[in-house]
């Protein structure tokens, strides 16, 4: 069962909510095994909280087309057909801007003198660790490279074909409500949403909210650093009929733990105990979803 734990905006608590649950499930043994995975690839920090031993690390690349001088004839074909403005026609020259490509063989496949092959561009890398208690995957983007997507597509796909399909998979997602959110979320069982309880997370949770509505995904709302701000964020969730699973205290003794790169759920009872109901919440979605 995968699980997406999102958000609209950045600085929510994603990470504190994936680490801690991940440790969490683990210990409680609901399920036969726990994957965590960082897909916020372009910025991944969940192995700042978790001591782990590098199991493995794959190189990931991506399909970018080569122009071939010499057998381009100039018809203009691939700069017409590419939607994403990726190929430019400049007289008798092709120019390729692999930043902006996707990836998808149009201009390569339409091409009719195939001066377009296509090669591999390496555009990061996919490490899993081998944690005291559960699976640990970290993507990276490199430096340079501006689309997340196809390194959280592949990530995802590696998760799908490695593992058993009873594994609970944590997927620790970007921030905001654009594409590699999306990415995340469309494949997953369930989305998470987590949010603070002042105008700026209401905001920010309405438009991800809006977004699981529109790719059809069924999802819960977390709260973080309750006890500041108001209950706006209650009431629209009361309105919206939205489930809030927990709501995760606000303490100087979290952002302390947190600080010195800790897990906070067994050190912090308050905190403990909200998490509990998120684990008890998933294993509950899961025994449903078993005997259907």
């Amino acid at each position: 069962m995968k699980i997406a734990i999102a958000s609209g905006k950045g600085g929510t608590g994603k990470t504190t909510l994936s680490t801690n649950l991940a440790d969490l499930c683990a210990e409680r043994k609901d399920f036969p095994g726990i994957i965590l995975a960082d897909m916020d690839v372009e910025e991944p920090n969940s192995g700042l909280f978790i001591q782990r031993e590098v199991q493995k690390e794959i190189i990931r690349n991506k399909m970018i087309p080569q122009w071939d001088k010499d057998l381009c004839s100039n018809c203009g074909v691939c700069d017409s057909i590419c939607r994403f403005n990726s190929l430019l026609k400049l007289g008798k020259t092709i120019l390729v801007m692999p930043e902006l490509c996707h990836s998808c063989y149009a201009c390569s496949e339409l091409c009719p003198e195939n001066a377009l092959p296509m090669q591999m561009q390496k555009m990061g890398r996919q490490t899993i660790f081998n944690t005291d208690s559960f699976i640990f995957i970290e993507s990276r983007l490199d430096v340079g490279q501006e689309q997340a997507v196809p390194l959280i597509a592949q990530s995802i796909e590696y998760i799908d074909s490695k593992y058993p399909k009873d594994f609970l998979v944590l997927l620790d997602s970007p921030p905001g409500s654009s594409c590699p959110v999306i990415e995340a979320a469309k494949n997953s069982d369930f989305v998470i949403l987590v949010t603070e309880p002042t105008p700026f997370g209401l905001h920010d949770l309405k438009m991800a909210v809006n977004t699981m509505r529109e790719i059809k995904k069924d999802f819960a709302v977390v709260i973080n650093r309750f006890g500041i701000g108001n209950d706006a964020v209650i009431r629209y969730c009361s309105d919206e009929k939205i489930d809030i699973i927990a709501k995760l205290p606000d303490k100087r003794e979290i952002a302390e733990l947190y600080s010195k790169g800790k897990l906070v759920h067994r050190d912090v009872p308050e905190f403990g105990k909200e998490l509990k109901k998120v684990a008890k919440y998933l294993k509950r979605l899961s025994d449903r979803r078993n005997n259907q």
